[in-house]
């Protein structure tokens, strides 16, 4: 229902006297009316017209996109209105508890869905399960908790702060600190940025998040938040969660319900992340993340 459908763009050649000039042509229904978006194209075909093509219908359909992720911030907002304090919490519990089991279990924990419910439920630990993975899933909960209490916005300052928080019981020598060594990500083709390049990448990141923040939709942001950071890869550990979390800041700040991105769902969502990386295309993983947000929110649509 909120797929792209890029078959659906066509070609249209005008003559005018001895010029002929190309379009890009797609039809969208506007309630009972059709309307056709265009897209000039110039006196030749591109070379990169299947590219051309996904970027312009991604352009057009994130419009559509927005009118059903407002409704679901809608409804969400209206909903949460009529729910005591008290269920609120319990619900935000099960939800920290459920974040924190899929994107410690994405990063390689040993700890199943129940193990991490009663540890940080119950305070039981689990047996014979890595004691690492016992304690990044207990200060993850806690970093997670002081996200949502944070009030200011988003700096380098309170991101090395979580970053500390998370590593400072497992891996002291990398806790909130930048990398100056050079890193891999296992499986992937992607090779993150030298260290020469990650000062000047990092500040750019925060820049463009600061003149961007109020301009793009709350959603989309959030995804290329993730998308942009976890591409810098600024720490020796813990690029994904780092990177999760901030997206769920963004999320929270703009009063939208957060995303919890699955340990079932991770081929997919590694997918997603190297093939905007190595083709340099964020709408990539940008649609995948909106997708996978509607999907998870499709509740609020049914009010």
């Amino acid at each position: 229902m909120y797929g792209v459908r890029y078959f659906m763009a066509s070609i249209r050649k005008k003559v005018i006297g001895t010029q002929t000039y190309y379009y890009l042509e797609h039809p969208i229904r506007n309630g009972k009316v059709i309307e056709k978006k265009e897209l000039y194209l110039g006196k030749d075909i591109p070379k990169n017209i299947e590219e051309i093509k996904k970027e312009f219908l991604n352009n057009i359909y994130k419009g559509k996109y927005y009118l059903v992720l407002n409704k679901i911030q809608k409804n969400y907002s209206k909903e949460n209105k009529n729910i005591p304090n008290s269920v609120k919490e319990k619900e935000l519990g099960t939800f920290a508890i459920k974040f924190t089991y899929d994107t410690q279990r994405i990063e390689g924990s040993k700890l199943t869905l129940r193990e991490t419910a009663n540890l940080l439920e119950r305070g039981i630990t689990p047996r014979n399960k890595p004691i690492g993975d016992v304690k990044e899933a207990e200060t993850h909960k806690k970093v997670f908790y002081e996200m949502l209490n944070f009030k200011k916005d988003l700096s380098l300052q309170i991101v090395l702060y979580w970053h500390k928080l998370l590593f400072k019981e497992t891996k002291t020598n990398l806790a909130g600190k930048i990398r100056d060594y050079q890193v891999g990500i296992s499986g992937s083709r992607f090779m993150p940025p030298y260290v020469s390049e990650l000062n000047i990448l990092i500040k750019e990141f925060f820049s463009w998040f600061n003149q961007n923040k109020n301009k793009i939709h709350p959603v989309e942001l959030a995804a290329l938040v993730h998308l942009r950071f976890v591409t810098i890869h600024p720490f020796g550990d813990g690029n994904g969660r780092i990177s999760r979390l901030i997206m769920n800041f963004i999320l929270n700040k703009n009063k939208f319900p957060m995303l919890d991105i699955l340990y079932n769902n991770r081929t997919s969502y590694y997918n997603a992340l190297e093939r905007s990386q190595i083709n340099k295309k964020e709408y990539i993983f940008v649609q995948w993340f909106i997708k996978n947000y509607i999907k998870n929110n499709k509740r609020y649509l049914r009010i």
